[in-house]
């Protein structure tokens, strides 16, 4: 696998989205490419991830308009410009106004979402996921759950906060940057 020829420059977001599609996992920080290969997730991953994409969007559903959005998939996020840095994150949601300025057929979320999800895979180095959380928070992310399948628990980030964590005896919260969202931790990992 051969990586493109870069310019000596800063990478942007459009230098990222005009690289091929051959099998490689890309994001940029401050500018900078990061890659890995692409993996497929196990069935825990992918079962967790929509388990708890269901429970955010149920959450959305009864919040009054206008709503914000739910977004999965390795959600492509544009979290800052000049240097800029492109992340593709689990989950997501974002607030009503980033969604409503968004258009239909954007590539990239174009700016920082209110929380930020990621489900651990069997090959995520905790380096790896310790910058992608410092990269949200800075960016001024307000709320980052990274989940642990395997071991059944949440760990939560706030700007300036200490993380927590909880476990499949207690309960997830997302306030009170998520109002009202609450769900039994075990419900995430049902099998």
């Amino acid at each position: 696998m051969s990586t493109p020829t870069l310019p000596q420059r800063p990478l942007t977001a459009e230098d990222l989205l005009a690289m091929p599609d051959n099998g490689v996992e890309r994001w940029l920080i401050r500018g900078e490419l990061r890659e890995k290969p692409m993996t497929y997730r196990n069935r825990w991953h992918s079962r967790t991830v929509i388990t708890l994409g269901y429970f955010l969007e149920d959450w959305r559903l009864q919040l009054p308009e206008p709503r914000g959005a739910v977004l999965g998939e390795e959600a492509g996020v544009r979290l800052r410009r000049n240097p800029e840095t492109v992340v593709g994150i689990d989950l997501v949601y974002i607030s009503p106004e980033l969604a409503a300025h968004e258009p239909d057929d954007t590539r990239l979320i174009d700016g920082a979402p209110i929380l930020a999800v990621e489900v651990l895979s069997p090959n995520d180095t905790q380096d790896q996921i310790d910058e992608k959380v410092e990269t949200y928070l800075d960016a001024g992310v307000a709320l980052v759950w990274v989940v642990h399948p395997l071991h059944q628990t949440v760990t939560i980030y706030r700007p300036g906060q200490p993380p927590t964590m909880v476990n499949n005896t207690q309960e997830l919260s997302g306030e009170p940057h998520l109002p009202g969202f609450r769900v039994p931790v075990a419900r995430l990992f049902a099998r």
